[in-house]
């Protein structure tokens, strides 16, 4: 199943959420400001992110600036439990599955998400109508 983790004024994230309608895809949302993360949902990210904390967390983030935090200098558990406290500094949306991690809505690399099927189509109606909105 599609996790998609968003937050309610991000418009990345509501592209992201009208393209899998768009293709009938099912997912999963989650509301980072109104559901508490837990650290389950960090390592999935973290599993299969590239990156690791560089590829989900937003260190310019008003939260690091405002408590002197360094990331580098945290230890994983401490991160962790920082992003759990403060969800805000992930980045968004955050969309995974089983095997793929996107962050952020990129309407080229969302279709790693496609079904096998639409994947190998030539065409898929409707693709650029997402960017005229």
């Amino acid at each position: 199943m599609i996790q998609i983790y968003t937050t309610p004024s991000c418009a990345s994230c509501r592209k992201a959420k009208k393209w899998f309608d768009q293709y009938k895809i099912p997912y999963s949302e989650k509301n980072i400001f109104s559901i508490k993360l837990s650290k389950e949902d960090i390592f999935k990210m973290l599993a299969n992110s590239e990156n690791g904390f560089d590829d989900i967390i937003s260190t310019r983030s008003k939260v690091f600036k405002e408590k002197h935090l360094e990331p580098d200098s945290m230890t994983i558990q401490q991160l962790v439990d920082f992003i759990i406290e403060n969800p805000s500094v992930l980045k968004r949306p955050i969309i995974i599955n089983e095997n793929e991690l996107q962050v952020g809505y990129n309407n080229e690399d969302i279709t790693i998400f496609l079904p096998k099927e639409l994947r190998n189509r030539e065409c898929f109606s409707g693709f650029d109508k997402l960017n005229e909105d």
